[in-house]
This record gives C-alpha cells, structure tokens and sequence, in this order.
C-alpha cells in the first residue's frame, strides 16, 4: 500500500500525536495548518518552542515552571509558607490563583498515581513534599488533585501520609456547579455536594 503522506509530513504528524489530548485527526489537521501558514509563522512557532526549552526549568522548591531556581510565588516573601497547597500540575495553580482565594505557597507532584500506567508515589514528587514540611514549618497541606479516581488515589495516600505529622490535611470542597441543574449531575457529584453541605440558618 503507497504512503498517504511523504515522510516530512508523515514525521510531523506523528510527532503531533504524541501530545497529550491530540489524536490522529486532530494531528494531522494542525500539521497541514502548519504547512499553510507562512514560513516566518511556523519559524516563530519553532523559536518559541526551542525558547521556552531552554529558559524553562523546574523550581527547586515547589516544581512549578520557573526561568531561575525559585519559582515567582516561592520568591514571594509575603507568602505564607506554612501552608502548601498540592497540586497535579503547573497549569493547576494558574487556576487556583486566578481566584485570589490562595496566599500559601504550593508543591506540585509532576502527576498523579495511576497503577495502570506503573505510576506510584515513587514517580511523584512526593518525597521532596516531606522534606519540606519541618523546614517551612508546615501547618496545613490543602490537597488539590483532580476529582477523577487518579486524583482521589493520590489524595488519599497523601492523607494517609501527612495526618499521623500532626499537620492539617484538607482538601477542596467539591460538588454541584454553580447554575447547574439537579437532574443532569451524577452521582458522584450529587455524593460530594451532600457530604460539603453547609448550614445557611443562624442558631438562635
């Protein structure tokens, strides 16, 4: 059977599909966008990709991205070191601090376990989170994997871990949407909104 494809494009849409959340036609649509686009385009693209290679690294505190050892929130003095709020990925705390709720520091595992996948605490950052808690003098890890079975898992491990340390491990209330509907959440959602109820009546 002849090759759909020459092998430069062939390449770069193998390449494509490796990324995380792109499938085969997803890959091979954005490698011929690419070659549409103009060639000073697809260069700036490539630069910024090598760029960002290059002056990217991981803080050696927290393991969010950082262009020098400490990441901007670690180097921030007025945060509150004594609570470390968990979290997957990098992506993650852009969420959280978008709220403006969060003035603790954060610690950031590289994943999540999944047994499947033969990724367990050891592959995580899990270790370099003890280490810090005596020396930041720690008084609560606010836990904030995701709601799926890998985030649960590594919650529940890290509770398991942290709670004999005498330190406070809570995790994010999680629930109903905001404008959501009654009849279209499941029942894992509908399980979290009861067990995070809260009284809206004043004691008399």
């Amino acid at each position: 059977m002849a090759a759909v494809h020459t092998p430069p494009v062939q390449t770069l849409i193998d390449e494509l599909g490796r990324l995380p959340g792109i499938g085969p036609k997803s890959a091979q649509r954005i490698a011929f966008h690419l070659l549409k686009i103009p060639e000073v385009d697809a260069n700036r693209l490539s630069d910024a990709i090598r760029e960002a290679k290059a002056r990217v690294q991981f803080c050696e505190r927290c393991f969010n991205v950082a262009e020098s050892a400490l990441c901007p929130i670690c180097a921030d003095e007025r945060r509150d070191s004594t609570t470390l709020c968990v979290v997957e990925e990098s992506r993650d705390i852009i969420a959280i601090e978008r709220t403006g709720e969060f003035r603790g520091r954060y610690h950031v595992l590289l994943g999540a376990m999944n047994p499947l996948e033969g990724i367990g605490p050891d592959q995580l950052k899990i270790r370099e989170l003890l280490a810090r808690l005596g020396p930041e003098e720690v008084t609560e890890v606010v836990i904030c994997t995701n709601p799926n079975t890998e985030g649960e898992v590594t919650a529940m491990y890290l509770a398991r871990m942290l709670s004999p340390l005498g330190i406070t491990v809570s995790r994010l209330a999680s629930g109903l949407p905001v404008g959501g509907d009654l009849e279209y959440a499941d029942e894992l959602t509908l399980g979290r909104a009861f067990e995070g109820r809260t009284r809206i009546n004043e004691a008399t």
